[in-house]
C-alpha cells in the first residue's frame, strides 16, 4: 500500500505540474511540429520545383538543337518566371544570351546576361559579366564593359576579367593599360590552362614581354 501511496502522490504533483505549464508545453510542441512539417513541405516544393525546372531546361536544349530561337526565348522566360530560384534559370539565360548573340539580336543577348549578372550565384553573375562585357566591346560601349567588369570580383575568374579588361583597353588603344591587363591575367592563369598561350600572343602583339618561367630561368642559370 505504501507503494500504492508514492504512486498516487507522484500522480497529484504530475496533474499540479501540468495545471501549471501544460498549455505551454502544447503550445511548444504544436510550434515545433509545425517546424518540422513546415521543413518537410519546404523540401518537398524544392525537390518539385527542381523536377519541373530539369524538364523545361531540357526543352530549352531541344529548342537549341533544332535552332527554333522564338522557343528558346519563351522557355528562358518561362524559367525566370518560374524558377528563378534554381541553377536552371541561371544556366538557361546564359544559354538563351547566346544564342541569341548568334542571331545577332545583341539587345536580347545583354538582357539575358543581365539578369543572371542581378540574379544569379557569385559564380554565375562572374561568367555573365565576362560575356556581357564582350557584347559591349562588340558595341564599342568600351567604358560600359570596364564598369561591368570591375563588378566581377570572383578570384576563380580573376584571369578571364583581366584578359577581357585586356581586350578592352586595346579596343580603346589604351596600350600601356591593356599590356598591365594582359600581363595580369597571365599571373592569375594557371601554366595548364590552354588559354595562357592566347593571352601571351595578344600580350606580345602590342608590345609586351612574357615573364620568364621562373623555372626555366633557373635551368638556365645553372
Amino acid at each position: 500500500m505504501a507503494y500504492d501511496h508514492e504512486e498516487q502522490e507522484q500522480l497529484a504533483t504530475l496533474k499540479a505540474w501540468w495545471q501549471r505549464n501544460g498549455n505551454l508545453t502544447s503550445w511548444v510542441l504544436i510550434v515545433a511540429l509545425a517546424g518540422y512539417s513546415g521543413w518537410a513541405g519546404w523540401q518537398y516544393y524544392q525537390r518539385t520545383q527542381a523536377a519541373q525546372a530539369g524538364q523545361l531546361y531540357d526543352e530549352l536544349q531541344n529548342a537549341i538543337a533544332a535552332k527554333d530561337t522564338a522557343k528558346v526565348m519563351r522557355a528562358a522566360g518561362d524559367m525566370q518566371s518560374r524558377f528563378s530560384g534554381t541553377a536552371y534559370a541561371q544556366m538557361s539565360a546564359l544559354s538563351a544570351a547566346k544564342v541569341a548573340f548568334d542571331a545577332n539580336d545583341l539587345k536580347t543577348a545583354k538582357t539575358q546576361l543581365q539578369w543572371v549578372a542581378e540574379h544569379g550565384t557569385e559564380e554565375y553573375k562572374a561568367i555573365a559579366k565576362l560575356r556581357l562585357a564582350g557584347v559591349l566591346l562588340d558595341e564599342k560601349a568600351y567604358d560600359e564593359a570596364l564598369k561591368v567588369l570591375a563588378t566581377a570580383t570572383v578570384a576563380q575568374f580573376a584571369g578571364a576579367v583581366a584578359d577581357r579588361k585586356g581586350d578592352v583597353l586595346v579596343a580603346q588603344n589604351k596600350l600601356a593599360e591593356a599590356r598591365t591587363a594582359y600581363l595580369a591575367a597571365l599571373a592569375a592563369t594557371d601554366k595548364n590552362n590552354p588559354g595562357r598561350q592566347l593571352i601571351q600572343v595578344k600580350l606580345e602583339a602590342i608590345g609586351g614581354t612574357v615573364p620568364e618561367d621562373k623555372a626555366k630561368a633557373d635551368k638556365a642559370a645553372a
